[in-house]
């Protein structure tokens, strides 16, 4: 006697398919047949005549409609018995069944939960735990210790010797942390950056000494990479602070500030107040996209004057940022701010629009500052080009370069000095005298001007050295048939002495202090 349950399952998509599965569910030679038909919608066309079809070759059978998820398809589930046994019956055994299958399944999706959670919580690379581990971790436990270790150098290794043995290195170096500290748990928290935890906290000396005695001996730490060897540089971060809320933040601006002043580690305070720089940087950046929004950077005007006349000849046109309640902001505040948050090029543009209208119709020359970093990009050097292509004023504008800074590309900067010059636009060095003084940038440039910088002018009178320095680049000036500008000019003995040493112009409060002139 078959006492046997059978369980047939078939898939449909289409109602032209209903002929065959009928004839397959003939095949069921049993006496005791229950059906399920599982679809998205049941008054499908394809359910429907299914339903008839097996209803009229099964009347006895008993059927029912469930509902799945899925759109495309139809399942038609047969449970079935030959002889049907007196203690459960033949819905009891299907249900059972059904259970059986329930139970299956769950054990698989809690597998697949496990696996998947602890996906979540593990660095795929190293097979550490990651971020997300070390945030649950740290949850409401105050007594933990935290610090955190970033490969400075990084980027450097990746870029070089590319992704592969990038991530070699990380592998390499996940290996050796998690050896070095071995008592502790260890995280890897982003591509560079690594953390672990300490049992208890430390008071900042006992920190001090604990990170100093471990910075030594991870110092010089390198990868072998088919025998060449790769060094890491790291630097650490930790807080002794009696406030252990929001430690992660804290030690994370610690390692910030240890990077900034090239610190091997740095142990954050609670009197330090980082969180403060930080919430003046993050108002400040809003002020800065503030401004540049609605159009709020504005030249402040400085005049110039030629040393032989008396006379003013020219302007400076300095940058100046009007917050929302007209306060004036230093360009040494928002410029280097202005460059993290990618607004810069909007305030070159502002700068060399605003100047070109002011002076588009004055009989004085004007001066706009510019960086290596303007020159460099395409898209301020096009905008350039077509404000000297349509402006009336293109022959009264100097470009002053800054000497100060880096230039790794001559070309550019050359191919730039020769286009402007193509429009009647002049060029001078700026600071010349404070940063690398490298004369052979001036026979490059061919410049315009020379503008020594004030810090040499300031004390020409008192300064044996400086005088020397300014005679000097005075007399290599007219060698060159360059003229040469006094900055800092501040009283009537410095304004003599400029005079004495035959310089062409000057610039400085004892002459005029910047303003937002109206009229020019």
């Amino acid at each position: 006697m078959n006492k046997k349950l059978d369980i047939n399952t078939f898939s449909l998509s289409s109602s032209s398919e209903v002929t065959y599965i009928v004839q397959e569910v003939k095949r069921v030679k049993k006496e005791h047949i229950i059906v399920h038909i599982s679809s998205f919608i049941h008054n499908t066309v394809l359910v429907q005549t299914l339903k008839k079809e097996l209803l009229k070759e099964f009347p006895n059978i008993e059927m029912s409609c469930l509902k799945h998820a899925d759109k495309n398809s139809t399942t038609l589930t047969i449970f079935s018995m030959q002889t049907l046994p007196e203690e459960t019956g033949l819905l009891n055994a299907s249900l059972n069944e059904l259970y059986i299958d329930y139970v299956k399944q769950e054990k698989v999706a809690h597998k697949c939960r496990n696996q998947l959670f602890k996906t979540y919580f593990t660095d795929n690379l190293t097979s550490l735990p990651n971020l997300y581990q070390l945030r649950k971790d740290l949850e409401g436990d105050d007594q933990k210790g935290l610090v955190l270790v970033k490969i400075d150098n990084f980027i450097t290794v990746n870029n070089f010797y590319g992704f592969v043995v990038g991530d070699y290195v990380i592998e390499e170096i996940a290996k050796y942390l998690n050896n070095v500290f071995s008592k502790h748990n260890v995280y890897r928290l982003s591509g560079a950056e690594f953390a672990f935890t300490l049992d208890e906290q430390m008071n900042f000396y006992d920190l001090k000494e604990y990170l100093t005695k471990l910075y030594e001996e991870i110092k010089s730490f390198y990868v072998l990479y088919q025998s060449t060897k790769i060094f890491i540089d790291f630097t650490m971060a930790s807080t002794a602070g009696i406030e252990q809320n929001n430690i992660f933040s804290k030690v994370s601006m610690a390692l910030d500030y240890a990077k900034g002043v090239g610190a091997p580690f740095w142990i954050y305070e609670d009197r330090m107040n980082f969180e403060n720089d930080y919430e003046r940087n993050f108002e400040l950046s809003e002020t800065v996209r503030d401004a540049v929004t609605n159009s709020r950077i504005v030249p402040y005007f400085q005049a110039i004057i030629d040393n032989k006349t008396g006379k003013i000849t020219k302007h400076e046109c300095l940058a100046r940022l009007l917050d929302e309640n007209n306060n004036v902001l230093s360009p040494v505040l928002f410029i280097p701010l202005a460059k993290k948050i990618k607004v810069y090029n909007e305030i070159t543009k502002q700068m060399i629009n605003k100047s070109f209208e002011a002076f588009k119709d004055s009989e004085f020359e004007f001066n706009i500052n510019l960086s290596i970093e303007d020159i460099m990009s395409n898209e301020i050097y096009n905008f350039i080009i077509d404000k000297l292509r349509s402006s009336n004023a293109s022959t009264r504008v100097t470009f002053e370069l800054l000497e100060s800074e880096a230039v790794q590309d001559f070309t550019k900067v050359e191919q730039f000095v020769n286009e402007v010059k193509r429009y009647g636009a002049k060029i001078a060095i700026d600071d010349f005298g404070s940063g690398y003084s490298n004369f052979s940038y001036l026979i490059k440039i061919k410049a315009n001007y020379i503008k020594i910088d004030g810090s040499l002018i300031k004390d020409i009178d008192v300064d044996n050295s400086s005088l020397l320095v300014v005679e000097t680049i005075v007399n290599f000036a007219k060698k060159l048939g360059m003229k040469t500008v006094a900055e800092y000019v501040h009283s009537s003995v410095i304004m003599d002495k400029v005079k004495e040493l035959g310089i062409d112009y000057s610039q400085g409060f004892y002459i005029d202090e910047p303003s937002i002139r109206k009229t020019l």
